[in-house]
């Protein structure tokens, strides 16, 4: 009988971290672990191989239930090779579709950057372009204070300040002025 993990060994092992071990339990991707009398999980070899799995899934921007998908065909013995090819051709499809947008927001932004003269003046053409008026017409007259961590976090980034980008992306599209 091979010898169990706890949590802390399996994600070392797998290279990922205990909470998203918990995550990936806990919406399914994962089985529950056997539980030790304490209570504690313990993981095996194979839920350490597929915790790796998952990780360079991950890591190849598969979602989530692509990943899962990919796990039921890797434990599908009958599989054919072309259901795999299928998931990863579609993943590739939208990883292109993703990087078109990409580099349209990334061309938008160098237009604007182009356009702002960047000195001491007020006037500011990316500030005008993303409110679409005017800044002397209409301006907030509040300061937003972002809030760390809870729900309140729209943007992807986890209240940890930083951006997930394909989060961002899901919810943010760039689109050019009609002119």
């Amino acid at each position: 009988m091979t010898e169990r993990m706890n949590i802390g060994e399996a994600a070392a092992a797998a290279g990922v971290s205990q909470k998203m071990i918990r995550h990936y339990e806990r919406i399914g991707l994962l089985p529950e672990p056997v539980r030790d009398p304490s209570g504690y999980r313990r993981y095996s070899p194979y839920e350490v191989s597929v915790l790796r799995f998952i990780g360079r899934s991950r890591h190849l921007g598969f979602s989530i239930p692509q990943i899962a998908e990919l796990i039921g065909l890797w434990s599908d013995t009958g599989r054919s090779s072309r259901e795999v090819k299928a998931v990863a051709e579609g993943h590739l499809v939208s990883l292109e579709e993703k990087r078109r947008e990409i580099e349209q927001m990334m061309a938008g932004l160098q237009e604007l950057l182009q356009q702002c003269p960047g000195d001491d003046t007020p006037h500011c053409a990316i500030l005008e372009s993303l409110s679409q008026s005017r800044l002397d017409q209409f301006h907030p007259s509040h300061r937003p204070r972002l809030k760390k961590g809870g729900n309140e976090d729209t943007a992807g980034t986890g209240g940890t300040g930083t951006i997930d980008l394909m989060a961002w992306m899901r919810a943010v599209r760039f689109h050019q002025p009609a002119g």
